[in-house]
C-alpha cells in the first residue's frame, strides 16, 4: 500500500499560531489605545467633578442627554456587554463601530456629573466593537470571529485594570458558568498582555493597593475566609438581582427611554445632597484605597451598592466592576474584626470575591488578587472567590451568560445547560409540578439558548 507521510502536528500548528499572534496583537493595539484614552478622560472628568460638587445637580440633564443620544443613534448597541456575549455565542452580524464612541462618551458624562458607575463595561464594549471590525478586514469566519471578540474582551479588561492574566482568563470564563473553551486561550493571552503594555506605554498609571500581611494557612483562617466568602457571594447576588429588577421595573414604568436616566438623576442628586453621600458616586477609588489602610464605616458597602444599582438600573452608562470592588473592599474591611483577620487582607479578598460572585468568574478574580496584591494571598483569595461564586447562585451581572454547567451537583439535571441566566427565572416558572420531568431545554443554536462556542451539536 502506498503510504502517505503526514507532517508533525506541531508543524501544522505554526501557521495558526502566526495568524493569531498578528490578529491578537492588532486587537490589543486598538484596545490598549482606546482604554488609555478612556482612562485619561475619566481621570480628568473625576477631578473636575470633585472640584465642583455642585455639578451633581445637572446629573438629570446629563442623563437625559445620554438617553436621547442612545435613543436616536444607539438602539442597536444598547445591549452593551451582553450584546458582545450574545454575538460570541450566536454570531449574527458585526457589532456596529458606533458602540465605541457612544459608550465612551456616555460613561465619561456619567462620571463627570456624578453617577455611580464603573469602567470595565466601557473598556470591554470599546474593545469588542473595535476588534469586531477586523471581521471585514481579515474576512473572518464565524468561529474566528468568536475568538476575536473574546480576545477583545480580554484586552479591554486587562488594559483598564492593569491585570493581563486576569484579563486573559476573564475573556474565556465570563461567557458561560462552569465552562471555558481553550482554543481561544492563546489569542486571549496575547491580546491581554499586549493591550496592558500598550496602555502603559501611553503613560497610564493604575492604582496600587497594599496588603502588608497575609495570615498563614490554617484551620481558622480557611474557615474565616469561607464564612466571609459566603457573605461576599450573597452580596454579589443581591447586587446583580437588584440591578436587573430595578432596570426591568423602570422600563415598565417609564416607556420613553431618555426619561429613565433623567428620573434616576433627580433621585441620585437629591439623595447625595440630603445624605451628604458624595463618597458613593463615581468610581470611589479613594475609599477603596482607604479600606486597605484604616477601618471604614460598616455601612459603606451598602451605600455604594444602593447608588450603583440606582445609576445602572435607571440607564446611566458605565460598568459594574469597580463599584463591586468598592463594595467588596469595604465589606471585607467591616468583616475583618468579626473574623479576627487583618483588615487589609480581607479587604483585598472582598475586593475580588464580591466581583467573583456577581460575574461568575472565580478563576479570573483569583488571578486578579495575585496580580494586584501579591502571590502570597492566592490560596486564601481562591477560597474566598470560589465560595462567593458558589453562594451567589445562578445569578449574575451579565444576563447573557450561558449556563454551561450548574454550580451545584444536586441541581445539575434540574436546569438545562446552554440557557441564558436571564431566562432561568422564566424557565423555573414553566417547570412542571413537583416530581415530574422538567421541560426540555430550548433547541441548541436558537437565540434563547445558543450553543457554547467550540461545542459540537448533534441534531
Amino acid at each position: 500500500m502506498r503510504r502517505y507521510l503526514r507532517r508533525p502536528e506541531q508543524l501544522e500548528l505554526l501557521p495558526s499560531l502566526g495568524k493569531w499572534l498578528v490578529i491578537a496583537s492588532v486587537v490589543a493595539a486598538l484596545a490598549g489605545s482606546a482604554s488609555a484614552f478612556f482612562l485619561v478622560s475619566l481621570d480628568r472628568a473625576t477631578a473636575w467633578r470633585e472640584a465642583h460638587r455642585w455639578i451633581i445637580w445637572l446629573l438629570p440633564l446629563a442623563g437625559l442627554g445620554v438617553g436621547l443620544v442612545y435613543h436616536l443613534l444607539g438602539k442597536q448597541v444598547d445591549g452593551g456587554n451582553n450584546l458582545i456575549i450574545d454575538e460570541i455565542h450566536d454570531p449574527k452580524k458585526v457589532v456596529p463601530l458606533r458602540m465605541a464612541p457612544l459608550v465612551l462618551g456616555g460613561t465619561v458624562v456619567s462620571h463627570l456629573f456624578g453617577a455611580s458607575v464603573g469602567r470595565e463595561g466601557t473598556a470591554v464594549q470599546m474593545s469588542g466593537a473595535l476588534a469586531d471590525q477586523l471581521t471585514h478586514v481579515f474576512r473572518l469566519k464565524h468561529e474566528d470571529r468568536r475568538i476575536v471578540l473574546m480576545a477583545g474582551i480580554s484586552a479591554g479588561f486587562a488594559a483598564v485594570f492593569g491585570t493581563p492574566l486576569a484579563g486573559a482568563v476573564f475573556g474565556l470564563e465570563v461567557l458561560a458558568i462552569g465552562r471555558m473553551r481553550y482554543d481561544a486561550l492563546f489569542p486571549c493571552v496575547v491580546a491581554a498582555i499586549v493591550a496592558d503594555q500598550v496602555c502603559l506605554a501611553f503613560g497610564v498609571h493604575h492604582t496600587h493597593y497594599m496588603v502588608p500581611e497575609v495570615v498563614p494557612i490554617g484551620a481558622w483562617s480557611v474557615l474565616a475566609v469561607v464564612l466571609a466568602g459566603i457573605v461576599f457571594g450573597l452580596v454579589g447576588a443581591v447586587f446583580a438581582t437588584a440591578a436587573h429588577q430595578l432596570g426591568a421595573l423602570v422600563k415598565r414604568r417609564i416607556a420613553y427611554a431618555p426619561l429613565r436616566p433623567f428620573v434616576g438623576g433627580v433621585v441620585i442628586a437629591t439623595a447625595v445632597w440630603a445624605l451628604d453621600a458624595y463618597r458613593y458616586i463615581g468610581l470611589g477609588i479613594p475609599d477603596i484605597v482607604r479600606s486597605f489602610q484604616e477601618p471604614m464605616q460598616p455601612w459603606d458597602f451598602l451605600g455604594k451598592l444602593v447608588f450603583t444599582v440606582l445609576s445602572l438600573g435607571t440607564g446611566f452608562k458605565g460598568g459594574e466592576v469597580t463599584p463591586l470592588f468598592y463594595i467588596g473592599a469595604t465589606l471585607g474591611n467591616a468583616l475583618a474584626p468579626l473574623l479576627h483577620l487583618p483588615f487589609p487582607m480581607l479587604a483585598g479578598i472582598g475586593f475580588v470575591a464580591v466581583f467573583a460572585g456577581a460575574a461568575n468568574t472565580p478563576i479570573a478574580t483569583t488571578l486578579m488578587a495575585m496580580e494586584l496584591f501579591g502571590a502570597e494571598i492566592g490560596p486564601l483569595a481562591a477560597i474566598g472567590c470560589i465560595t462567593a461564586y458558589l453562594f451567589s447562585g445562578h445569578t449574575g451581572i451579565y444576563h447573557a451568560q450561558r449556563l454551561g454547567r450548574s454550580k451545584h451537583g444536586k441541581h445539575r439535571h434540574a436546569v438545562p445547560e446552554e440557557l441564558r441566566i436571564a431566562d432561568l427565572a422564566h424557565f423555573r416558572k414553566q417547570k412542571v409540578a413537583v416530581g415530574a420531568e422538567p421541560p426540555a431545554a430550548p433547541a441548541p443554536g436558537g437565540p434563547e439558548a445558543a450553543a457554547i462556542p467550540g461545542k459540537e451539536v448533534h441534531r
